[in-house]
């Protein structure tokens, strides 16, 4: 896959040399609200879906890309393209910013815009979705300010620490 280059970031491909990164993120237990997680990963386990991800979104069905920062070649988040249907022209996203440090910078605005320029153009989907608990402030702010739309309340969806969470449903269409 060619990288996604933008002004200050640029999406691409998930490496060998990002297990680190990645186990580091897929062990924050603030992280496993939103990835439908409740164990540790294993670094082996982790390393086995790095070897796997050169699968095209065609065949997998889903797409990880790794942000990072143009001026320092820094990993900082990931872009996730999930439950891909070619058939219907659709597809999830969610976007993840790794540490604190990085958050407020502008940066999953701009993955936002890119990923949904890239499944538009490259892809040829008519929409994208996403699914943000109702107390996600920062991304719900995040996806309206990209022109999704809430369309829909799922209602106790998401159970986390102790008690359930409504989930929004945001969408954008490509008119």
């Amino acid at each position: 896959m060619v990288t996604l280059k933008g002004k200050n970031i640029y999406l691409r491909a998930l490496e060998p040399e990002d297990l680190e990164f990645l186990y580091e993120l897929e062990n924050n237990e603030l992280v496993w609200e939103v990835s439908n997680t409740s164990t540790p990963y294993s670094k082996f386990l982790l390393k086995q879906y790095l070897e796997n991800s050169y699968k095209d979104i065609f065949e997998a069905k889903q797409l990880r890309l790794v942000i990072c920062v143009s001026d320092s070649d820094k990993p900082i988040g990931c872009v996730d393209l999930f439950d891909f249907l070619p058939k219907y022209k659709r597809v999830g996203v969610g976007i993840i910013i790794s540490s604190k440090e990085d958050l407020q910078k502008g940066y999953a605005s701009e993955a936002l815009k890119m990923t949904c320029n890239y499944v538009f153009t490259h892809l040829n989907l008519h929409q994208v979705y996403a699914n943000i608990t109702e107390d996600n402030k920062p991304s719900i702010s995040l996806f309206e300010n990209a022109k999704f739309k809430k369309v829909g309340i799922k209602l106790d969806w998401i159970y986390s620490f102790g008690k359930f969470k409504n989930e929004l449903l945001y969408q954008l269409v490509n008119e």
